[in-house]
């Protein structure tokens, strides 16, 4: 059983759909599904394969990061209605919390790229569970980065971290004596803690709920100790403020992208019976 079969599941439990039941028996049907506004289309893919797995053929006439407007035909289904039906809602939730991150993504990147042309937005691991990998996908779709995936592609040394362990410098030294293979990044909310950091040569360094105006003047000075290191900002960034951030970061990682993006609205609609 893939995953999407998975969610289905969740919607038939052991009976199935017992409305369509009692109506349908094997007669088939064309639906058509649109867009109630406008944004970045994304999950396409994903509501195609919805009814694919419920053995329904599906046309798309628009393809994931595309701009949709109101009343753009996002595809056509054709199959039995039972399957129809049955799909419809996990099709159509794929497609309005997809493309509401996708969207979102998109406007604040806009945003930022007004004033810092080469600054990255990019997700964090505020995800809903179980959903995590669609959701990473939607902020690329949306033209961001996905970040870390999980707690095994890279290091980032936290606050919690950093108590646990003592110091700020123990802590860096030993993540680089044992790991070898990925990226190291750490949390800082000072210049002291920037200054021990950067001198560490380690290859991101992430200013932390650290005010705009304050955070240009740690990062010039990161930059005057290594101008390599990766300058990342966090905390707080929202729709909002992010364009306040935009002109000293690498990049932006904004837990927003995820846990507070407004879904899009997309509605499905059943043409009538086909042969």
């Amino acid at each position: 059983m893939d995953e999407i079969d998975l969610f289905l599941q969740e919607d038939f439990g052991g009976r199935g759909d017992i409305t369509s039941n009692a109506l349908f028996a094997q007669e088939k049907g064309k639906a058509t599904i649109f867009a109630n506004q406008g944004g970045i289309l994304a999950g396409a893919t994903e509501a195609r394969l919805v009814f694919e797995n419920l053995n329904c053929e599906v046309i798309l006439f628009k393809k994931d990061g595309e701009r949709i407007e109101k009343g753009s035909k996002i595809s056509e289904v054709k199959g039995p209605i039972k399957s129809i039906l049955g799909g419809e809602r996990l099709a159509l939730n794929f497609l309005g919390r997809m493309s509401g991150i996708a969207t979102q993504t998109r406007q604040m990147m806009e945003k930022c790229r007004k004033i810092n042309p080469k600054v990255k937005i990019a997700g964090t691991r505020k995800t809903t569970p179980g959903f995590r990998r669609w959701e990473k996908k939607a902020i690329q779709i949306g033209g961001g980065e996905p970040h870390r995936m999980g707690l095994w592609d890279g290091v980032l040394i936290k606050d919690n971290h950093i108590i646990a362990i003592g110091s700020i410098e123990r802590a860096i030294r030993l993540a680089k004596e044992k790991i070898k293979d990925k990226p190291i990044e750490v949390e800082v909310t000072s210049l002291e803690e920037a200054k021990v950091a950067s001198e560490l040569e380690i290859d991101a360094i992430m200013l932390d709920n650290i005010s705009p105006s304050k955070g240009a003047k740690i990062a010039q000075a990161i930059r005057q100790t290594n101008p390599e290191i990766l300058i990342e900002v966090s905390g707080g960034i929202n729709p909002e403020n992010v364009a306040s951030y935009a002109s000293y970061p690498d990049r932006i990682s904004c837990g927003c992208l995820t846990h507070s993006a407004k879904g899009l609205d997309f509605s499905l609609e059943v043409i009538g019976k086909v042969s």
